[in-house]
């Protein structure tokens, strides 16, 4: 496949998640150089955050980068799930805060930022990750494994302790069809008990009814309700998909994920970079 970036450039304002504030990101075609965060905010030279593996950091709420000198990008699952799909592999992320915009809480405000620039092919090839032989990787009653298969497929199940929240499965082929009907949509979300914690800690500070599903005992506080009866275990494949695309590569495979999250996801990605390396 080859590499792709955007056509030109965009700038995209909304609210982060965490601190609540307005950010501003603009997205920079780039021809090479993967992805790479610039904190505007910061001094110049030390502001870089290039998208690798080994610059993941904090992953109990969400996916996180930093680079040497402390510079640090939160939240960006939800726009690299966009990214995968729409096959960015190269672009400069300018932004004015440590997060990225929150947007509705799932993917779809960034492909359509992306779509209404479009993308530009580049003269490099990108290598895909195919899966070979099965991996696995268990931590606890968590489990994702990986086996092969021609195209990109992923099967997910959660399971929650709640009375409302129990299990729920969904597979699906991943492509861009099927991604945007069954997966950009699906939002974050949360519990009601778990509010207070979260503010009280600074954390969630942007959080509302309008970018995150609220799961309270019986139902939801979202008083539109859901987009989809099962759209917890889709956001968990739109966080996944984010997540490995740390990688920056296309991937070939069937990825089973069992009550993962974005910390197994990471240590998946870099149990798939060693598969590589050993096969190079």
């Amino acid at each position: 496949m080859k590499r792709k970036t955007l056509n030109k450039e965009i700038q995209y304002n909304g609210i982060g998640l965490h601190k609540g504030e307005e950010i501003k990101m603009k997205l920079i075609p780039a021809k090479s150089g993967g992805i790479v965060f610039k904190r505007v905010d910061l001094e110049s030279g030390k502001n870089e955050i290039s998208m690798d593996i080994e610059n993941t950091f904090d992953l109990t709420r969400g996916t996180n980068l930093k680079n040497e000198f402390g510079a640090a990008v939160y939240t960006i699952e939800h726009f690299l799930s966009a990214l995968y799909i729409a096959g960015i592999t190269d672009l400069i992320v300018e932004l004015d805060g440590n997060e990225l915009p929150i947007g509705d809480g799932s993917a779809r405000v960034f492909l359509e930022v992306i779509e209404g620039v479009g993308i530009q092919e580049l003269e490099e090839e990108v290598k895909e990750i195919e899966i070979k032989t099965p991996i696995n990787l268990t931590v606890g009653d968590k489990h994702i494994v990986a086996l092969p298969y021609d195209g990109y497929k992923i099967t997910y199940t959660i399971k929650f302790d709640h009375t409302f929240l129990k299990s729920q499965m969904l597979e699906v082929v991943l492509d861009m069809e099927s991604y945007k009907n069954e997966i950009a949509n699906a939002r974050t979300f949360g519990f009601d008990y778990e509010i207070d914690y979260l503010k009280k800690n600074n954390l969630a500070l942007g959080g509302t009814l309008d970018n995150a599903i609220v799961v309270k005992k019986d139902g939801v506080l979202n008083p539109d309700g859901l987009r989809f009866e099962d759209e917890f275990v889709r956001h968990k494949i739109l966080d996944l998909i984010g997540d490995l695309k740390v990688l920056n590569r296309p991937i070939k495979g069937h990825i089973i994920a069992i009550k993962a999250g974005h910390a197994l996801d990471i240590e998946f990605a870099k149990l798939l970079k060693k598969q590589e390396e050993k096969i190079c």
